[in-house]
């Protein structure tokens, strides 16, 4: 197997043509030189120096391994300057994990954020169920994820972020909008049109279902908030989603929402990654970010309380 020790003392040589300057380059003294040439000479059984009175050149075999050499050497050069970047954050790939309704109402807000600091990082933005992400982070899919805490995990670190306010969503003209305030009990006889088994809602409403001793009555489950809006809007039954992702229809009169009894329902989101896993420089960059958000105390707000704070930053 070639030296590669021996092949950059050549490099240098040959591209100088002269022994003292890559003697200099090399900060090794000319006798050095001399030997790791010799014993590259003799590894190639190959003369690839000729000298005429004091000056050096290369013989043809020389020149045929310095063509090759050059390309060798320049590409260390390439990978130094990549090295350099990555290091600087100029290049490199952010693997992100977040929930549907965060992709849609929060995620193009913060990765413009992002990007304005680190324009040359490749986002990669994966969706799923809070349950679904902490699974991408425990396969090393995803470095960060924004997501409910869908379950524990002693391996994965969750840092509180937000928290969303639930709220029942009905048709405009379904019965229970007459009603100033709904029990479980009531939305126990309703179709409920859930989300699906591994998100952070679909975990809490059981949960709650459970506590108030009654069953929801569940026609259907999907992961599409929009899919769920529209069957809502139909009349096809009722459900949980958050404040946040029915905003717009509530204010156009195009959903309804009647408060429940016991007070609002909040649900809890959180920074989660693994607790005994290196970040990679773009995803710490990202954290940081998400911890500026609120630097005083990190006490949890919603989606909307964020945004404005990002867009107050930007003015």
């Amino acid at each position: 197997m070639i030296n590669f020790n021996q092949l950059r003392v050549f490099y240098h040589a040959a591209k100088y043509q002269n022994f003292t300057t890559a003697a200099k380059k090399l900060f090794i003294t000319q006798p050095a030189v001399t030997a790791q040439l010799k014993l590259l000479e003799e590894f190639c059984g190959l003369k690839l120096f000729k000298r005429k009175g004091r000056k050096t050149y290369l013989t043809d075999e020389g020149k045929t391994l310095y063509s090759y050499a050059r390309q060798i050497f320049e590409y260390e050069k390439e990978i130094e300057h990549v090295i350099d970047d990555m290091k600087e954050l100029k290049r490199g790939v952010l693997r992100l994990g977040t929930t549907k309704t965060y992709a849609r109402y929060f995620m193009p807000f913060l990765m413009t954020s992002f990007h304005e600091s680190y324009s040359n990082i490749k986002i990669n933005l994966d969706e799923g169920s809070s349950l679904d992400m902490i699974r991408s982070l425990l396969d090393l899919r995803n470095e960060v994820a924004i997501i409910a805490k869908a379950e524990d995990n002693p391996d994965v670190c969750f840092i509180p972020f937000s928290q969303e306010e639930l709220v029942v969503i009905l048709a405009p003209d379904h019965h229970l909008t007459q009603k100033k305030i709904i029990s479980f009990r009531e939305l126990g006889e309703e179709p409920i049109i859930m989300k699906e088994v591994g998100s952070g809602t679909r975990r809490l409403v059981n949960e709650l279902f459970s506590v108030n001793n009654c069953e929801p009555d569940i026609l259907m489950e999907t992961s599409n908030t929009e899919f769920i809006k529209q069957l809502v809007q139909r009349g096809e039954g009722v459900s949980f989603l958050v404040r946040e992702a029915v905003a717009l229809e509530l204010g156009e009169g195009k959903l309804a929402s009647v408060p429940l009894e016991g007070g609002k329902i909040v649900l809890d989101v959180s920074i989660a990654y693994l607790k005994n896993q290196h970040l990679s420089r773009p995803a710490q960059a990202f954290l940081d970010i998400l911890k500026k958000l609120s630097p005083e105390d990190m006490t949890p707000q919603g989606i909307g309380t964020l945004m404005a704070k990002m867009l107050a930053r930007r003015k």
